[in-house]
């Protein structure tokens, strides 16, 4: 009985999540990120509703899905059920996130709608820590509000003028926003966890989940206008490719091998490289305050996860 504690003996699950470093998943993490910094310029690009823009983005994400979640079963066997469960409900966070934070944008602007979104970066690591048990290193909570700082001055909103529209339902909006993200990167990360093996499927579940979720609160909100040209059919599938597919499989596929608040942490490095991909593609120069929050966002970062591992709350 003695032997199923030895070390030589660690089961597939644990062998599986052990694979990887920190460092190699914290590089995953980022490259999820990357490519969901290219999210908005795609939507930008395509010019179309916003729920629309939301539920096309997973329903079309969902057909590469599913081939390669067969695949994925074919190797491993199927999601285990309990985690299907998860895999649905955080596809129904996903999917309000999604158009929550789009709508909020056309209230209060896409730079005051990126930093409330961004709440993520606190709500993550407390779900986590109230659920998960998981502590949260001192170091994070002192940078904390130095990431949030950053993300201000590099989404432009201490420049911006008054907004028009409803201010108070965009902000309400864009925190409910942040706090379903944070949701579904709970969610995906339990999954990742109990079934590291599973990386496609758990995606492909909520991508499903997040496409109907989406759709249905598009009708009620936005309306869910389907004709649209074939240039932004073009800039969705892209969106869903990239901003959807590939980066969820990234991150999902990193984020269970790292600490929350590291992970959370990462993940704000998404509207850093967002101006960048507006740089190069769209040709939007930033402003000096933005390029001097993108270096706060990304000193805080590395310092944030600099912690030592004796020094948890």
């Amino acid at each position: 009985m003695d032997t199923a504690r030895k070390p030589s003996a660690p089961s597939p699950a644990t062998a599986a999540q052990g694979a990887a470093t920190p460092a190699a998943a914290s590089l995953l993490v980022v490259g999820g990120a990357a490519c969901l910094s290219a999210s908005a310029m795609f939507v930008k690009l395509a010019d179309i509703n916003a729920g629309t823009a939301a539920f096309l983005r997973c329903a079309i994400a969902v057909l590469p899905l599913v081939p390669l979640m067969l695949l994925e079963q074919r190797r491993h066997g199927a999601l285990p059920r309990p985690l299907r469960g998860y895999a649905v409900l955080a596809g129904v966070f996903l999917g309000a996130d999604y158009v929550m934070w789009t709508l909020s944008i056309l209230d209060i602007g896409a730079a005051v709608a990126t930093v409330l979104i961004n709440v993520q970066v606190i709500v993550f690591p407390v779900l986590s820590r109230l659920f998960g048990g998981n502590r949260i290193p001192r170091r994070f909570l002192y940078a904390t509000p130095f990431m949030l700082t950053g993300i201000a001055l590099a989404s432009g909103v201490l420049q911006q003028g008054q907004q028009s529209g409803n201010t108070v339902r965009g902000v309400v909006l864009g925190m409910a926003a942040g706090v379903a993200y944070a949701a579904y990167l709970y969610l995906s990360r339990l999954s990742g966890q109990r079934s590291p093996q599973h990386v496609v499927s758990p995606v492909c579940v909520s991508t499903a989940a997040a496409a109907v979720a989406s759709g249905l609160i598009a009708l009620l909100a936005t309306g869910l206008p389907l004709a649209i040209s074939a240039a932004a059919w073009g800039w969705i599938v892209a969106l869903a490719l990239l901003g959807q597919v590939a980066a969820w499989i990234l991150i999902s596929k990193g984020s269970p091998r790292l600490a929350p608040n590291t992970a959370a942490a990462l993940l704000l490095l998404q509207p850093v490289m967002a101006i960048g991909f507006a740089l190069l593609i769209l040709h939007e120069t930033p402003t000096i305050v933005q390029l001097c929050g993108c270096a706060l966002v990304i000193a805080s970062v590395w310092l944030a996860n600099r912690t030592p591992r004796t020094t948890n709350l």
